[in-house]
């Protein structure tokens, strides 16, 4: 009967995989392709926000259906799965973001909690955080539920640091690796082994984000421009390589459970978890308001007895460079050019997303608003099906909005 029960655990804890050098390059490649994948799904295709997230939200559906159904640990239907939850990770933040008008700030806080308090309720049902435990379907439902926060908390922490705090995917991945690094020493220094996995399991989200920005964007603001679709073709091929190089040597396969010797006992794990929240909370705290107001500082201000130039008098400043967007876009469009028009709005994308973090300490109300209906030109000049009036009303809307902020 024992050994039956054995036998029986060891099927189960086949279902996920050893976490080797292995597990971590194709997580960071699942972490890109979540990204870029999102983005040309959205954009390249213009199936829209809503549209990606419904293909996206049915495809993991059936993926995960075929996941739970399986008896041992399957690379091709695992990594699948993975990838296909990075994409509607994603997308969960980019809805609340774009399509709810919910801040970066709030979506990082909300799945930050969300995310420690399903880790308390595993933990309380199951006694154990570890993958090497996943022998129940509770344990995997708690599994996939949990990777699921950690790819939205990882694209709304990155997004935050990229875009509203100014510093650009490059220095948010150079960032992101450090603390990444400083948890693998910690590991070695004795930080419990399960502690460990989750913090670098949800910071590999920023840092994969960051790298496809910054191999997908286009070279004038920033990134090596081989685009959304380029850069998914690259890391979905390289996972494929892999995962069927992990088929073929079983690599990745777990020999045996490794719960015992991961996780510490009593009170010495919750001591490091205080431990390691508070400082990350600290760090995260005291950066994030040292670098608000250093944006803050570097707003225009009036001197003593002088006048703020007029341009700089509206609510955002000058926004004639955006302006100039708009118009060349709308000449486009009145030319019958829909490609070039399509071609001509990344650029406004672009430079909007890198000009957030200036702009919308400046006035957060005329930013939203300047912000909406840039959103409403995007979705109908990259619609699938074009329709030229509705791109027209979009774009003189904006260009009105641009020229009274």
């Amino acid at each position: 009967m024992d050994s039956m029960k054995t036998n029986n655990t060891n099927a189960m804890l086949s279902k996920v995989p050893e976490v080797t050098i292995y597990f971590w390059i194709i997580k960071i490649l699942c972490t890109t392709v979540g990204e870029t994948a999102a983005d040309f799904l959205n954009v390249n295709l213009g199936f829209g926000l809503t549209g990606t997230s419904v293909v996206m939200g049915v495809l993991l559906l059936v993926a995960l259906f075929f996941q739970f159904r399986a008896k041992k640990y399957t690379p091709s239907i695992y990594w699948l799965t993975v990838v296909l939850i990075s994409i509607f990770g994603t997308l969960v933040t980019d809805n609340l973001t774009d399509n709810m008008g919910i801040s970066l700030e709030v979506s990082t806080t909300v799945f930050s909690v969300v995310l420690m308090l399903t880790f308390v309720l595993w933990h309380a049902k199951e006694k154990t955080l570890s993958i090497h435990s996943i022998f129940t379907k509770r344990r995997e439902a708690f599994y996939w539920l949990t990777i699921l926060f950690t790819f939205a908390l990882g694209t709304a922490a990155g997004d935050l640091m990229a875009e509203s705090l100014g510093f650009g995917y490059l220095v948010t991945g150079i960032i992101v690796f450090a603390v990444i690094a400083c948890f693998t020493v910690a590991r070695r220094f004795g930080l419990n082994a399960v502690l460990a996995f989750w913090i670098i399991y949800i910071m590999t989200r920023p840092l994969g984000a960051s790298l496809g920005d910054l191999l997908s964007q286009p070279q004038q603001f920033g990134g090596l421009g081989l685009g959304a679709t380029i850069t998914s073709a690259i890391f979905l091929l390289a996972i494929l390589f892999i995962i069927i190089f992990l088929t073929v040597t079983k690599r990745d396969l777990v020999a045996s459970s490794t719960e015992a010797a991961t996780e510490m006992k009593g009170y010495a794990i919750f001591r490091q978890v205080a431990v390691v929240v508070s400082v990350l909370v600290l760090a995260a705290g005291s950066g994030y308001y040292w670098r608000h107001a250093s944006l803050q500082d570097a707003l225009p201000q009036a001197q003593a007895g002088q006048s703020v130039p007029a341009v700089q008098a509206s609510p955002l400043g000058d926004l004639s460079s955006f302006k100039k967007i708009a118009e060349d876009t709308l000449s486009l469009v009145n030319a019958g050019d829909m490609s070039g028009a399509k071609t001509r709005v990344d650029d406004l994308e672009h430079s909007w997303d890198n000009a957030e973090s200036k702009l919308k300490p400046m006035n957060k109300t005329k930013w939203t608003e300047v912000d909406n209906a840039i959103d409403k030109v995007l979705r109908q000049v990259r619609a699938v099906h074009q329709d030229a009036e509705a791109c027209k009303t979009s774009l003189e809307s904006l260009i009105a909005v641009t020229s009274t902020s």
